[in-house]
């Protein structure tokens, strides 16, 4: 069974139900969702995660990815990223390990953290590839479904899968004349890959056999946007566009099995092209959930690309996403330290909340509210408390070390809301 196939038939889940009350959505309204593909609750049956519900009506929700890389390989480094990442309102982590001990790094953040949990079986499937003495282009498709079913196995909730590249797409791209190419690394596997063996993409061709995989388990399958754009020059072009097709169609034949599903999106992208992309992903997609990254509204910013990223996030979920891929100050640059994952998680909160409010989203506006009668009142606990950082703000306020609790060092006694105080 998936959450997919119990809404067709009309029955209420205890994930539903969690769901529902978290949302403060009726729970019949989340089931006809559900049932229209149009919201996921990513729960692998073997899993032990916390239910979440990603989708329209639903709060936007927000991705930590983290994980080891072949130069760096600190498992308690990455736990207490996973850890931090909840502390500050992430609604899921993605492991995407490349290190030696990938298996038991996946192991040690699922048993960590009470998040959903997400990964790039593809990366498995190279690394298995490298430990043979054998190249990317040389994997065995075989090697891909095996780290699918065995991750599946362990209680990955969803996976990012990029099975839109297809082997007439891969010579388009050739001609496109990108000035990135190919920035996603599993989208570079799986396009070298056909590339090379002159073969079409395994995912692509076994995709009824992924679907009965993605049933069993209750995969939510998180259709990979291999050929994001990797800078501005190539947002919006016809590779992008060409692949996204290809996932609405690979979408609907989900929806059709009952396999939750959902789509990711851009990637780089000048801020007025964000509303229509998103626009267009949701009529090709047939109303999917749609998982974006960033996107990052400029190029020339490293260090600052969780800012960059926060901006397109909150364009790109008031205009239809629905789920925000952090970005660190570290993007482009070096694993993320513990601090660019805070700041990462912080900045596509903003995003998310912004986005939210922009929406209408009650939650949002009562919460925006109860901040505006806390600074009216001048209870800064209260206001410390609704803050998604709730320490930075209160350092600063005991930075200033102010006798009067009704001012604050940028005003002083010329505050104008002690002033107008009682008047208006």
């Amino acid at each position: 069974m998936t959450q997919k196939s119990e809404a067709h038939k009309g029955n209420i889940t205890p994930e539903m139900e969690f769901v529902a009350k978290a949302e403060n959505i009726d729970v019949n309204k989340l089931v006809k969702l559900i049932n229209s593909g149009k919201v996921v609750i990513p729960k692998n049956v073997n899993g032990h995660s916390k239910p979440c519900g990603i989708g329209e009506g639903l709060k936007t929700k927000v991705n930590a990815n983290i994980g080891s890389s072949s130069k760096i390989d600190d498992l308690d480094l990455e736990i207490n990223k996973a850890r931090l990442a909840e502390e500050y309102g992430a609604d899921a982590i993605m492991d995407l390990s490349t290190g030696s001990e990938l298996r038991m790094f996946r192991q040690k953040i699922m048993e960590a953290v009470d998040l959903c949990i997400g990964t790039v079986p593809i990366y498995e499937a190279g690394v298995v590839t490298l430990a043979k003495n054998r190249e990317i282009i040389d994997m065995d498709p075989d090697d891909i479904f095996k780290a699918i079913e065995n991750q599946a196995k362990e209680g990955v909730d969803f996976m990012t899968l990029h099975c839109g590249i297809t082997k007439d797409l891969v010579q388009k791209l050739k001609d496109a004349n990108r000035m990135m190419g190919i920035v996603s690394r599993g989208g570079t596997f799986m396009a070298s890959w056909i590339n090379h063996n002159d073969l079409e993409n395994p995912l692509y061709e076994n995709y009824d056999y992924l679907l009965e995989l993605s049933y069993e388990y209750d995969i939510t399958l998180s259709l990979g946007d291999g050929l994001r754009p990797g800078c501005l020059a190539d947002a919006s072009d016809i590779p992008q566009i060409q692949e996204l097709v290809n996932l609405g169609t690979l979408v609907k034949r989900a929806q059709d099995a009952n396999v939750q599903v959902m789509v990711e999106g851009p990637g780089h992208m000048p801020l007025n092209q964000i509303r229509a992309n998103m626009e267009i992903q949701k009529t090709i997609c047939h109303g999917a959930p749609f998982y974006v990254l960033g996107p990052l509204v400029t190029d020339i910013a490293p260090g600052y690309d969780h800012i960059t990223g926060a901006i397109g996030g909150a364009i790109a979920a008031s205009s239809g996403a629905n789920f925000l891929c952090y970005v660190t100050p570290a993007e482009h640059l070096s694993l993320p330290s513990l601090e660019d994952v805070k700041e990462g998680v912080i900045a596509s909160k903003i995003a998310a909340e912004a986005a939210d409010v922009a929406n209408g989203l009650k939650s949002s506006w009562t919460r925006e509210r109860a901040m505006a009668k806390a600074r009216k009142e001048f209870d800064w606990d209260t206001q410390f408390d609704l803050a998604l950082d709730k320490s930075k703000p209160r350092k600063y306020r005991d930075k200033c070390k102010l006798d009067d609790d009704e001012m604050c060092a940028m005003c002083g006694e010329y505050c104008a809301v002690k002033i107008a105080k009682g008047d208006f």
